[in-house]
């Protein structure tokens, strides 16, 4: 399946073409920090949002109305495929919980990668809320890169030094291995999904590479990446590959693939590009709570970031994260119109 193009400024971007102005959008753009998320949240578990259409597709556009960005980014959760595969997720205060962790041999086995179709749900999101834009922005959707899922699925939750994992990952490596085929054999037909639905670009979010060696993400986690993305790009839109906590491989990482290499903050945003010779766009990098300085500090930032970026074209402003509830939602607003203003 080969979709057929969109024209956008964040698309253009995607494929390193030039722009007019830098394309804007936020990782957690929908969120607790706007009022608008919060009165829906009051009423709603975070799995009835997901698994509503119309309430995702609903706060899938709250901020493109409110903040005027360049594109929309499905409301979902990363663990979503987890349930029909066969586990038992919950979002507790604390976080998104699986009640029955892989602990076994045995549960792997158990694991299914033939139900992708009960994840329908976000993919009528989609369309929804590609209908409510009728062209005016595109849809971003998205899926966890397999070696964060992997881990959420071991160690049933998040964690700070990811034991579980690494202990099936370096005692048992065949088992890793077969783990990691079934999570990409479920992860890549739930994002051409979503493609089918309507989404012109797909993200893979990789929220916990950072907690591995350098050595042992070329090892265990990306050929498992690559694996997923090049089944991804076959659909012919482009992915956004990002990797937090990863800036000392950030090579290894763009050699998993991606038209666009997504950095946090802890790299400065020029190094990165530089150190994957500009073959791919570049999307980031503001430190998130950089939105909480005043006003003229916050601008500073922003502009010292666009000008590291230069005039090439393919750079996607973005965070190096996603936006933290508390942060102030006219601050964010300030930004859109600070990057939109900008010029070298």
């Amino acid at each position: 399946m080969r979709v057929a193009p969109m024209t956008s400024r964040f698309l253009d971007a995607c494929r390193r073409r030039p722009t007019d102005v830098r394309p804007v959008w936020f990782m957690r753009q929908a969120g607790r920090y706007m009022k608008s998320y919060r009165d829906i949240r009051a009423k709603h578990s975070m799995l009835e949002i997901c698994k509503r259409p119309d309430l995702a597709a609903a706060v899938t556009l709250q901020p493109v109305e409110a903040l005027d960005v360049d594109a929309a980014i499905i409301f979902a959760d990363l663990l979503l495929p987890v349930e029909p595969m066969g586990l038992k997720l919950s979002f507790p205060k604390e976080g998104p919980h699986i009640e029955n962790p892989i602990m076994s041999s045995e549960d792997v086995d158990a694991l299914s990668t033939s139900n992708t179709d009960d994840l329908g749900y976000v993919g009528e999101a989609i369309q929804q809320t590609v209908r409510a834009l009728a062209g005016r922005v595109p849809v971003i959707g998205f899926c966890s890169a397999p070696f964060t899922l992997a881990s959420y699925m071991i160690e049933g939750g998040s964690s700070r030094n990811f034991l579980r994992t690494k202990r099936m990952m370096y005692g048992d490596e065949t088992l890793w291995r077969r783990l990691m085929g079934k999570i990409v054999d479920v992860l890549a037909p739930f994002a051409i999904m979503q493609i089918a639905s309507g989404a012109r670009s797909i993200q893979v979010f990789d929220s916990w590479v950072g907690a591995l060696a350098a050595d042992d993400y070329v090892r265990f986690a990306q050929p498992y990446s690559r694996a997923l993305i090049e089944r991804i790009r076959a659909a012919g839109v482009p992915v956004i590959h990002f990797g937090t906590g990863a800036s000392g491989y950030f090579r290894e990482l763009h050699a998993a693939g991606g038209d666009v290499m997504g950095c946090d903050w802890r790299i400065n945003i020029d190094q990165a590009w530089l150190d994957i010779s500009y073959r791919s766009a570049i999307m980031g990098n503001l430190d998130p709570v950089a939105l909480f300085a005043p006003l003229p500090e916050l601008k500073a930032k922003v502009h010292e970031l666009l000008r590291r970026t230069g005039t090439r074209p393919g750079h996607i402003f973005n965070l190096g994260h996603g936006i933290l509830p508390e942060t102030p939602v006219e601050n964010v607003k300030a930004v859109v119109q600070m990057v939109r203003e900008f010029r070298p």
